[in-house]
């Protein structure tokens, strides 16, 4: 009866590590959820007029970082600016730039 008692706690203790666990892992943010705070972060700083990388972007990838700088400073470019960034190139010269 010991036995079976010592297997029945060890068990609980164990289900109960593993539900708390669980708990953790779920309640932690995730890559997209880290992006969009990043994202709203620069918003923030762009409105302040501050510079430099937020502390809401230091989990965010390095490579994802700078897709996000390129994207948000294209985006705030002018129009006419865009499009001539805004162009494919298939090797001649033809009318492969955009207009």
């Amino acid at each position: 009866m010991h036995h079976r008692r010592t297997i029945i706690i060890t068990a609980s203790a164990a289900i109960a590590a593993a539900l708390i666990w669980l708990a953790i892992w779920l309640s932690q943010p995730s890559y997209d959820d880290i992006v969009r705070d990043c994202l709203k972060a620069l918003d923030a700083q762009d409105a302040a007029g501050t510079k430099g990388k937020p502390d809401a972007c230091s989990d965010v990838k390095e490579d994802d970082y700078v897709a996000l700088i390129v994207s948000r400073t294209f985006k705030k470019m002018p129009v006419e600016d865009q499009k001539l960034l805004d162009y494919y190139d298939d090797g001649s010269i033809n009318d492969s730039i955009g207009n």
